[in-house]
């Protein structure tokens, strides 16, 4: 099959307000659009102060604040959306921000969710039984069962992430009944676990892009029913913050392009016979990338992601949250 050209509106600048903004996702609910990022006036790493965002819009012109929420005395991130059984949850990781002069550990990680039913009364944020010690990071949903990301160290050695060797990372896939409760299913790798995204076929195969870390590049992972085999193989690059998912027929996938460590740049990729074919680059460097997406029909689809390009060209504020629609032709 001949994936189809796309092309990429300019992005607008969605939010812009003076703070370190970042790691987006999108989603429809109910009749409207959701768009969550992390908010954080001090910078991309650890700081108690960081907020999750989520906004709503009827038509992905105007948007308004849903909710907002963080859990002080942790760093929340990567926030992502899951619809299940009903019910829109946004999910983020927490960091235990560790006292001075001692380093972070994944160990003291703890996932937090906050929740709701129509979209405009929200609950939470509630710490995610079963997420104790994972990093936990993007959710799909088959049936009547939802599956998360978790990185995690093997045997919970305790350690510091700065100084962690990346073979003793595994990407634990987490399985729960309600979205709030978890349990172990299986490793979708074994080592270099990282950020994750995954997507079911309709045969419930699922699909798996992992992020990939040091000299090990991004790997595609598949299994089946019961995903506890799985099949990889290696793709030709890192993807920093990965997106996958189904756009008719066709599978995108979207992160941080760093062949050239000095200059990143956030990607677009068609996913054929498990690589990648490279669409196009959008406006982004320094600190950036994390797409979320969302389609609007058959033609139309909306892509958010962060940069620093226009703002500090760095890890520190300001960064902005970027909208761009992408059209199939």
């Amino acid at each position: 099959m001949t994936n189809p050209d796309i092309k990429i509106d300019a992005p607008r600048k969605l939010i812009d307000d003076g703070n370190h903004n970042a790691f987006t996702d999108l989603c429809s609910f109910k009749g409207k659009l959701y768009l969550t990022y992390r908010r954080c006036p001090e910078g991309h790493m650890l700081f108690s102060s960081s907020q999750i965002v989520v906004l709503v819009s009827d038509d992905g012109d105007t948007w308004d604040e849903a909710f907002v929420f963080g859990a002080a005395p942790r760093d929340v991130r990567d926030p992502h959306f899951l619809v299940f059984k009903e019910r829109l949850f946004v999910y983020s990781g927490a960091w235990a921000i560790p006292p001075a002069g001692q380093k972070r550990t994944l160990n003291d990680h703890l996932g937090f969710a906050a929740y709701s039913d129509d979209g405009a009364n929200w609950h939470g944020p509630q710490q995610l039984e079963g997420t104790y010690g994972h990093y936990i990071w993007r959710a799909a949903c088959y049936n009547d069962t939802a599956y998360l990301c978790g990185r995690r160290r093997k045997g919970y050695v305790d350690g510091e992430e700065e100084k962690t060797d990346r073979t003793q990372i595994e990407g634990a896939l987490l399985q729960s009944a309600d979205g709030l409760v978890w349990s172990y299913c299986g490793l979708f790798t074994e080592e270099y676990g990282d950020e994750t995204a995954f997507l079911f076929a309709d045969d419930g195969e699922l699909v798996a892009l992992a992020r990939g870390a040091d000299a090990q590049p991004a790997r595609i992972c598949r299994a089946r029913s019961p995903y506890t085999e799985w099949t990889r193989t290696d793709l030709d690059r890192n993807v920093g913050g990965p997106l996958l998912v189904q756009w008719g027929a066709h599978y995108l996938v979207g992160g941080r392009k760093s062949l050239d460590p000095q200059n990143p740049r956030t990607t677009l990729y068609w996913l054929i016979n498990d690589q990648l074919e490279e669409i196009g680059e959008l406006p982004s460097g320094g600190d950036n990338s994390y797409p979320g997406f969302v389609a609007l029909d058959d033609k139309r689809a909306l892509l958010s992601y962060y940069s620093s390009h226009e703002g500090s060209g760095s890890g520190l504020p300001p960064s902005a949250i970027y909208l761009s629609e992408l059209h199939l032709i």
